[in-house]
């Protein structure tokens, strides 16, 4: 294994990660005990590893579908509110409750909160959700693009 981090001059985790894919036939360290005089460290498991990477991907997504959504909301700190309101740190607030926004009726005299759950149900249709709502948006077919639009409301700083 030394000759072969040598040989490319590499010295960081992904080097050791392509020598045991390369060489080992493991897909990842990832999960791999270590003996070493009897002490066993353990690495991580797979599905730790790939949280991240997969939840960072979803948002970054998110991202790049908000763009639909941007004309009408911006979702930054201070942010102006549009034809909609600000998004910023949408998840966990009350629906119809930011203020400085004049809300419909029918969105202000909800009990919503905008968790998760709450916010695909939206996504998906909001006059459905609350009959007599502004927001005039057909909503999102795709789970998937719900889900990924929902992790990066969660964390719009990626």
């Amino acid at each position: 294994m030394c000759a072969y981090l040598q040989d490319r001059k590499w010295t960081s985790f992904g080097a050791v990660n392509a020598y045991w894919r390369e060489y080992v036939g493991l897909n990842s360290l990832w999960g791999v005990g270590v003996a070493a005089s009897g002490l066993v460290i353990i690495l991580g498991t797979g599905a730790l590893a790939q949280q991240a990477p997969d939840a960072d991907a979803a948002a970054l997504r998110g991202q790049r579908l908000f763009l639909r959504c941007a004309s009408c909301h911006s979702i930054s700190d201070g942010g102006a509110a549009r034809i909609g309101p600000n998004l910023k740190d949408v998840v966990g607030r009350k629906a119809g409750s930011l203020p400085g926004y004049t809300y419909s009726p029918a969105l202000k005299s909800s009990t919503l909160v905008w968790d998760e759950a709450t916010l695909d149900r939206w996504l998906t249709d909001p006059a459905a959700l609350v009959p007599g709502t502004a927001m005039a948006f057909a909503g999102l077919p795709k789970a998937e693009d719900r889900a990924a639009i929902i992790a990066y409301l969660k964390h719009p700083a990626h």
